[in-house]
């Protein structure tokens, strides 16, 4: 079973000069098409383009389309990024379009992640460093979460791995054959 699709502003909410909605899942591309009533852009381009609502055609902003065919995405999923103006009554109209799509659902908090972490985008100790990283206040923060982010954390934890299953290999080999002299042991 094919996952569904979800929408959410990915900038904060409020007033602003410029928001990002993104979508996520497989219906994003045909979203998008039928959002600009053209054929999708070129992958990881940014285009102009007229958004206006499927139902009934009427004009919603003019912005800026970006389109990341999955797996070549955050998600692995298909994913479409429009940036439109960031009016509260621009971002509502162009959500509601989206919504009027099959198969479209609202995000829930934090689910972009964690279908980046089911998709092997992510490992954990990856989206928790993005989770601080959203969440810095503090420059060392910001410094602590971006090296999280990057795999710091899970190179550590990989290295340690690495030494458990060696020493459990020589336990057992320590078991299997205690008479033989071996190595490491």
């Amino acid at each position: 079973m094919k996952p569904d699709t979800i929408v959410a502003l990915a900038t904060g909410a409020g007033r602003a000069g410029v928001a990002v909605i993104r979508l996520s899942g497989p219906a994003a591309g045909a979203t998008l098409k039928a959002l600009t009533a053209r054929d999708l852009p070129k992958p990881r381009v940014a285009t102009r383009e007229a958004f206006c609502d499927p139902r009934n055609g009427v004009s919603l902003d003019d912005g800026i389309a970006l389109w990341f065919p999955g797996p070549r995405s955050f998600t692995g999923e298909d994913v479409a990024e429009l940036q439109i103006h960031g009016g509260p009554a621009v971002i509502a109209a162009v959500i509601d379009a989206c919504l009027s799509q099959p198969g479209v659902r609202v995000a829930e908090p934090g689910e972009y992640t964690r279908r980046a972490f089911e998709n092997g985008k992510l490992d954990l100790a990856e989206a928790e460093g993005l989770a601080d990283l959203v969440d810095a206040e503090t420059e060392g923060q910001r410094r602590q979460a971006l090296r999280q982010r990057r795999g710091a954390l899970s190179a550590v934890y990989e290295g340690w791995r690495g030494k458990l299953i060696e020493a459990a290999a020589l336990i057992e080999a320590e078991i299997d054959f205690p008479d033989e002299d071996l190595p490491g042991a």
